[in-house]
Formats: C-alpha cells, structure tokens, sequence
C-alpha cells in the first residue's frame, strides 16, 4: 500500500488519538489502583469504563472503515472489494466475540 492511500479515519486522526490518550490514562489508572491495593470492586468498575471506551472506540473506526474503504472498493468492484467486505466481516465478527 503506498504511503498516499488515505484511511478512513484519516480526517478525525487527531480525535482518535486525544480518545486513545484518555483510554491509556484509565488503564495507567487501573495499574495505579492494583498498585495502591484499591477494592477489587472498584477496579472492575474502572476496567468496565475502559472496555466500554475500546469497545465505542472500534466501533467508530468500524464504521469509518465500512463509509470509506469499503464503500470507496465497492464502487470499483472486483476482488479488491470482496476482500474489503470479507476483512469487514471479520473484524465484526471479532467485535462481537470480545
């Protein structure tokens, strides 16, 4: 892939990055919160949050992916656009797994 191609969450990378900054910062606190000998409640309380921010998050970048690459390959068709629908496919099907 050339280093041109753009990515379908290429326009809101910034967001992406401050959202993945606030989600390494609960899971730094999560490190805090064994080290400190926190309640074990409260912890799975703050590895809730922080699954349900990843989880939020790849859902976000599934459907830029799904609006942007695999639509953009489904317009031009052959096998480049199965193997765009089939990778989508399994990325849900991960999701749904996890």
């Amino acid at each position: 892939m050339s280093s041109e191609h753009v990515h379908g969450y290429s326009a809101e990378k910034d967001r992406h990055l401050k959202r993945l900054r606030r989600i390494e910062g609960q899971v730094r606190g999560l490190q805090r919160m064994v080290e400190e000998d926190q309640y074990c409640i409260d912890i799975l309380t703050q590895v809730s949050a922080a699954t349900k921010a990843l989880q939020s998050f790849s859902l976000e970048l599934l459907d830029e992916h799904l609006s942007h690459c695999v639509v953009e390959a489904a317009q031009k068709g052959g096998p480049e656009a199965d193997e765009k629908v089939r990778e989508a496919s399994e990325a849900i099907a991960r999701l749904v797994r996890s």
